[in-house]
């Protein structure tokens, strides 16, 4: 068969999901190591062991950039769950974010901005799944 969703839980589909997953949990674990041991996670990645230059801020603009074009792809496909999911863990990392900045600089608007991201992704991952929850 050529649809890759036209044999439910097995075939392609079952392949395709088992992969995603790994990859999803192989990215999660990066992201652990990231936040536990910063150093030998950045030296693993290939980062200088003093970085001199921009490579940190290429590396958050990539993963920025990435995460904004899954948002697109979600919206034009009209993958609502999947958007509601975004929008939701977009929750976690906003008001994360805050805390960081709040730890760092301490200014108040980035952490002002932050906190308010974090709600407007409360408030529209609420609005996207109830929109997925009326779609077929």
């Amino acid at each position: 068969m050529n649809n890759i969703d036209a044999e439910p839980g097995g075939g392609r589909g079952q392949m395709l999901r088992i992969i995603g997953g790994l990859a999803g949990l192989l990215l999660f674990a990066i992201g652990v190591r990231f936040l536990i041991v910063p150093e030998d996670a950045a030296r693993t990645f290939g980062l200088a062991k003093v970085i001199t230059g921009n490579e940190l801020s290429h590396v958050i603009g990539l993963r920025d950039l990435w995460l904004g074009a899954l948002a697109i792809a979600f919206a034009v496909l009209k993958e609502w769950r999947a958007l509601a999911l975004w929008f939701g863990f977009g929750v976690v990392v906003c008001w994360s974010d805050a805390s960081i900045a709040a730890m760092s600089s301490g200014r108040a608007g980035p952490v002002i901005f932050h906190v308010v991201c974090g709600f407007a992704c409360a408030a529209l991952a609420a609005v996207t799944w109830r929109l997925a929850r009326n779609r077929p």
